[in-house]
């Protein structure tokens, strides 16, 4: 896994690259976000690739909880991948609701996170 910054905005903007799934479990998404504040990063940018498919079935929770320990951390957490594949309805609307904050943003490119 490597953790390369952007600064944009006065923030500091850290793009996790992996060939790998580096979320399988709620202690992954944990300690990403114990490493990130420690860094002193305001804002994240994870891809979906790298995330376990489980986190996106809102039933098991995983997404819930990963996501408030962001919100807890104040770390802005974009996810960048292709959403329309999943049929979920409780997804797609969760991902709506999400869309119209700041905290936690489902995006298409990275590109879209930049502002470029």
């Amino acid at each position: 896994m490597e953790i390369k910054t952007h600064q944009t905005d006065n923030l500091t903007i850290a793009e996790i690259i992996s060939q790998n799934i580096i979320i399988t479990t709620v202690e992954d998404g944990t300690d990403l976000v114990g490493n990130l504040c420690y860094q002193g990063v305001d804002k994240a940018i994870l891809y979906e690739r790298n995330i376990t498919p489980v986190f996106f079935d809102l039933k098991t929770r995983m997404a819930g909880e990963i996501l408030q320990k962001f919100s807890n951390y104040k770390i802005r957490l974009a996810i960048v991948g292709d959403f329309d594949k999943y049929e979920s309805n409780s997804l797609n609307d969760f991902i709506f609701e999400s869309n119209k904050g700041s905290t936690v943003n489902f995006v298409a490119t990275i590109e879209e996170v930049l502002g470029l």
